[in-house]
């Protein structure tokens, strides 16, 4: 038995056997119409925020594209405070998956862009500011990843204080 297959008792047809304990399998949830609808929706409202964002402070206006970095950040933040909630809260099924297909993927994947944060890195490198390009670069990676960091011990701080009320 020197076959991975062989030693985990595969079928006949090279498929591992089915685990008796694990609940019958479901479609995948990319592939499941509710879900689909979810983040539909939520990119719905997602595109509606950033278009009225982008048209008050357009993105191309100032020396600094200073609109999408904003927004990528405070995107960053509420989807880290978001996601720790949901997490916290218990496993991703039932409403906490349709909340995080919704808001998570649907409203902040649509809300934030990194096409458009590569796109205004290329035009300002174009435009020979290599200091604002690697300035713009390094905050939106380093702010970013720290903003979502402070949503997740955020959200974490207000679970603590909500459960200590129950």
């Amino acid at each position: 038995m020197n076959n991975f297959h062989e030693m985990h008792g595969a079928t006949a047809d090279g498929s591992l056997p089915v685990d008796p304990d694990s609940p019958a399998p479901s479609r995948p949830v990319h592939a499941q119409p509710a879900a689909i609808a979810a983040v539909a929706l939520g990119g719905l409202v997602g595109t509606g925020v950033r278009y009225a964002a982008e048209t008050a402070y357009p993105p191309n206006s100032g020396p600094f594209p200073f609109t999408t970095l904003i927004i990528n950040l405070t995107g960053a933040f509420v989807l880290g405070m978001l996601l720790e909630r949901l997490a916290l809260s218990g496993p991703d099924d039932g409403w906490r998956r349709r909340i995080r297909l919704c808001i998570g993927t649907g409203v902040l994947g649509s809300y934030t862009t990194y096409s458009s944060f590569a796109l205004e890195t290329v035009e300002l490198l174009q435009n020979h500011r290599v200091l604002a390009a690697a300035l713009y670069m390094t905050i939106s990676v380093v702010v970013g990843t720290f903003a979502a960091g402070a949503g997740i011990v955020l959200a974490q701080r207000f679970g603590a204080h909500t459960e200590d009320k129950r």
